[in-house]
C-alpha cells in the first residue's frame, strides 16, 4: 500500500542540518552518541561552531543534500527557514517551536506549512524523535535509549512524555521515541503507517490526547494490522478534567471517548490505562506478538502467590483452566505426591535451586496446551541478597521454553524484583520479563484481544469522514419517527394518531389492550409530562387517559399493547464532528441512565461486529436465556441493522435518534417508542 507521506528521509536520514543555538547543540551531541555516520550540518548567524561543527549563516549556504533538518528558532524566522528548506529539497523537518495553534496562533500554522510546501513537518511545539535504528536524534535534551537492531517505537504528542519514554528502565527494547506536537502535517497515522512497514519495528505505542484526523488513523491502524504490527494505546482524556486538558494542549480536539474505544477495537488497538501496563504490553508483544486466547497457566513456588494472581485475573478476560488429563500426571511425575496439581500451580520449595528438576517440570506445564505459561518470581536486587537462586528458576523456564516453543513470561510482583541484566538475558531468547502482576495480567488480557482480532474472517469497516449536510433541524413525531424507521425494516407496533375523542374508536379498531400516548414533535420525554398511559383494557380506561393528555396536544397516538418482553434495550444514533454517525446499543427502558450498560459502535458498521457488540452487554444475558425465558437474538440483529441502514441512507442529516425501549420478545423485537432529530436535505 502507497504511504500517505513518504517519510523516509526523515526518519532515516544520511545527512541532519541543525538550525538554532544551544539545542541544536545538545541534539548534534546526542546523535554523535548514537553512533550516526552521515553529514551534519550545523546553521547559526553569529556562532563559528555549534558541538564542534563548523556553522554556516543560513540553510543557503549549505552545499549537499539535506534529508532531515531540526529547527530550534523563534516561530516566526522558523517560517523562513521551513521555506529555505523547501528550496533546498529538503526530506523533512522538525520544527521545535512553539506557540503556534496550540496557544490559538491558527494563522501563523497554516503559514508554517505553507512555507513547507509539502516537504514534510513534524510539529510545531514538538521536542522531535530519537531514532536509534537509524542512529539519528534531532532531539534537544538527555536520553537514555542506546542503539539496538529491533525494539518498539513509541509516539506521543507530548514533549514531556516522550522524554520519560527514554528513560525507561524495564527490559522494554525502545528503538525509537517520537514526539509529534501540533500534528501540521505529519500526524500520527502518517507515522504508523510508516513505521509498520520497517520489519524493525516489533510493536508501536501511542500516547494519544486527540486524533485530528480519525479516518486517517482508522486507515492505517488496518495497514498495521495487515502487516501484523500491534499497536497499543495510552488514551487521554477519560475524565471530564482530562479531556478539558487535552482540549488546550497541543491544539488537539478530544472526542467522546467511548468512540474512541470502538475505533480501538474495531482494528485492534489495545488501549492502556496506567503507564506501566502501557509498557509491559508492548514488552509482551516485542518478545512474540499477540497471542490467540488468554488462556494463562501460573507457577509459582508460593501458595499465596498462587492465590493472589488468582484473584487478580477474576477482574480482567483472562482464565485459568485446569490441567488437561494428559498434562496433569505428567507434571505430577515431576513433583513429589505433597504437590497439588492445580492452576494456578504452587510447586513448593522442593525443586529449588535444582535447574534439571525445575526444568523438568516447566517442561511438562508448558506442554499443556495454554497461551502463556507465567512464572511468577521476585529475584532480589537488594545489595546484601545475591540472586543467584533466583536466576537459576528464571533460566529454567527459558530453557522449557526453548524446548517447547511454547509462550513464556517471568513475572515479578514488584518492578524491583526484576534485574535489568536478567531482563535483558530472558528477552534475548523471547522470554518476556514482567514487571509487575497486574499489568501483567493487562498484558495478556490485550495481547489476546489483539490476536483475536487478527484471527477474524469478517474485515473491519472502512471508517469514513465525518459528513454533514442539510440545513436546519425538526424533530418528528414518535409516529413519525417509527414509520420511517419501519420503511428500513424495524418492527414497530400497529398505531393511530387521532384526536382524543377519537381514541376509543381508534383502540376498537385495533384491538385491547393499547397504549396511549400524547403526539407531538414538541414534547421528547412523554413519560416524564404524563403523556403515556399503558396497558389500557377498556373503552372508559382509554377516554379518561385520552382526556388527561388532551391538556398536553391536540393528538394523540393509540398503538396496540405489546406485552411478554424477555428484555428491554435502547439502540441511538449520535452525532460527532470527529467521528460522525455513531451507534449506541444498551440497556434500555426508565434504566438506561442508571445501568449505563452500552455499547458504541462507529458507523458504518457490519453484522459481525455488531453481534460481537451486543454479546458484551451485561442484559444480553437476558437474551441469551435466563431462568427459562429467552429472547429472539436475530430479531434484535435485525432491528440494529435497521437503524443502522436508516442512518447509512441519511448520513450527514441525522442529529440524534433513540429507540427506547425496544422490547425482546421470544419471537421479535418491537420498538415501542421512537425519537428523531435531523436536518432538512
Amino acid at each position: 500500500m502507497r504511504l500517505t507521506k513518504d517519510l523516509t528521509r526523515l526518519l532515516n536520514p544520511s545527512s541532519i542540518a541543525f538550525i538554532g543555538g544551544n539545542e541544536c547543540a545538545i541534539a548534534i551531541n546526542r546523535t554523535r552518541e548514537l553512533g550516526f555516520t552521515g553529514k551534519i550540518y550545523a546553521v547559526h548567524p553569529k556562532r563559528d561552531e555549534l558541538s564542534g561543527v563548523a556553522t554556516v549563516k543560513s540553510v543557503d549556504e549549505i552545499d549537499g543534500p539535506i534529508d532531515a533538518a531540526f529547527v530550534a528558532v523563534k516561530r516566526e524566522p522558523a517560517i523562513d527557514v521551513v521555506r529555505a528548506l523547501r528550496d533546498k529539497d529538503c526530506g523533512g523537518a522538525v520544527i521545535y517551536a512553539a506557540g503556534f495553534a496550540e496557544t490559538g496562533n491558527s494563522d501563523l500554522q497554516d503559514a508554517l506549512l505553507a512555507a513547507a510546501d509539502g516537504m514534510p513537518l513534524m510539529g510545531p511545539n514538538c521536542y522531535g524523535f530519537v531514532n536509534t535504528l537509524s542512529r539519528a536524534a534531532l532531539w534537544p535534551d538527555e536520553t537514555g535509549l542506546v542503539p539496538i537492531e529491533r525494539g518498539v517505537a513509541l509516539i506521543t504528542q507530548s514533549g514531556n512524555i516522550a522524554c520519560n519514554f527514554t528513560m525507561m528502565m524495564r527490559g522494554l527494547p525502545v528503538a525509537a521515541v517520537f514526539s509529534i506536537g501540533n500534528q501540521v502535517d505529519v500526524g500520527m497515522h502518517d507515522m504508523v503507517e510508516t513505521l509498520s512497514a520497517d520489519p524493525r519495528v516489533t510493536a508501536i505505542g501511542l500516547h494519544v490526547e486527540g486524533l485530528p484526523d480519525v479516518a486517517g488513523f482508522a486507515r492505517a491502524a488496518m495497514i498495521a494490522r495487515s502487516r501484523k504490527v500491534p499497536i497499543v494505546v495510552l488514551k487521554t482524556g477519560r475524565s471530564e478534567q482530562g479531556a478539558k486538558v487535552a482540549m488546550s494542549h497541543t491544539s488537539s480536539l478530544a472526542g467522546a471517548d467511548t468512540l474512541y474505544d470502538a475505533l480501538f477495537e474495531r482494528y485492534g488497538v489495545a488501549r492502556m490505562k496506567s503507564v506501566s501496563a502501557f509498557a509491559e504490553t508492548l514488552k509482551f508483544l516485542h518478545n512474540g506478538g499477540p497471542i490467540a486466547d488468554s488462556r494463562l497457566v501460573s507457577m509459582s513456588c508460593s501458595g499465596g502467590e498462587a492465590a493472589l494472581v488468582a484473584d487478580m485475573a477474576l477482574e480482567k478476560r483472562v482464565s485459568f483452566p485446569p490441567f488437561n488429563a494428559e498434562t496433569k500426571p505428567r507434571v505430577a511425575a515431576t513433583l513429589n505426591e505433597y504437590v497439588a496439581i492445580d492452576n494456578p500451580l504452587d510447586y513448593h520449595t522442593f525443586i529449588w535451586n535444582q535447574p534439571e528438576k525445575l526444568q523438568a517440570t516447566f517442561t511438562e506445564v508448558l506442554r499443556g496446551g495454554f497461551d502463556v505459561a507465567m512464572l511468577i518470581l521476585d529475584t532480589p536486587t537488594h545489595p546484601k541478597m545475591k540472586p543467584d537462586a533466583w536466576a537459576v528458576t528464571a533460566h529454567a523456564l527459558a530453557k522449557a521454553s526453548a524446548v517447547t516453543g511454547a509462550r513464556a513470561a517471568v513475572v515479578a510482583t514488584l518492578s524491583e524484583g526484576m534485574p535489568l541484566k536478567l531482563a535483558d538475558e530472558l528477552s534475548s531468547v523471547g522470554v518476556a520479563p514482567m514487571m509487575g502482576l497486574d499489568d501483567a495480567l493487562t498484558a495478556f488480557e490485550a495481547a489476546a484481544a489483539i490476536g483475536r482480532n487478527w484471527a477474524r474472517s469478517d474485515a473491519p469497516p472502512q471508517m469514513l469522514a465525518p459528513s454533514v449536510r442539510g440545513s436546519g433541524e425538526r424533530s418528528l413525531s414518535e409516529y413519525d419517527a417509527k414509520q420511517l424507521l419501519k420503511t428500513f425494516g424495524l418492527t414497530v407496533p400497529d398505531g393511530i394518531v387521532c384526536k382524543p375523542a377519537d381514541a376509543v374508536s381508534a383502540a376498537e379498531s385495533l384491538g385491547y389492550p393499547v397504549t396511549l400516548k400524547v403526539s407531538s414533535a414538541d414534547i421528547a420525554h412523554k413519560t416524564e409530562a404524563g403523556g403515556v398511559a399503558l396497558n389500557l383494557k377498556t373503552a372508559a380506561d382509554v377516554e379518561a387517559a385520552a382526556e388527561r393528555m388532551r391538556k398536553l396536544a391536540p393528538d394523540v397516538l393509540v398503538e396496540r399493547m405489546v406485552s411478554g418482553a424477555v428484555a428491554e434495550l435502547i439502540i441511538g444514533l449520535t452525532s460527532d464532528p470527529q467521528f460522525g454517525t455513531a451507534l449506541v446499543v444498551g440497556a434500555g427502558g426508565i434504566l438506561t441512565e442508571l445501568l449505563k450498560d452500552s455499547v458504541t459502535l462507529i458507523l458504518p458498521t457490519s453484522r459481525p461486529e455488531i453481534e460481537r457488540a451486543l454479546r458484551t452487554l451485561k442484559v444480553w444475558k437476558l437474551v441469551e436465556g435466563f431462568r427459562g425465558k429467552s429472547g429472539d437474538q436475530e430479531a434484535v440483529f435485525a432491528a440494529v441493522q435497521a437503524v443502522a441502514g436508516f442512518a447509512a441512507a441519511n448520513r450527514g442529516l441525522i442529529e440524534e435518534l433513540d429507540v427506547n425501549p425496544l422490547l425482546v420478545l421470544s419471537q421479535g423485537a418491537v420498538a415501542v417508542d421512537a425519537l428523531i432529530k435531523m436536518r432538512d436535505c
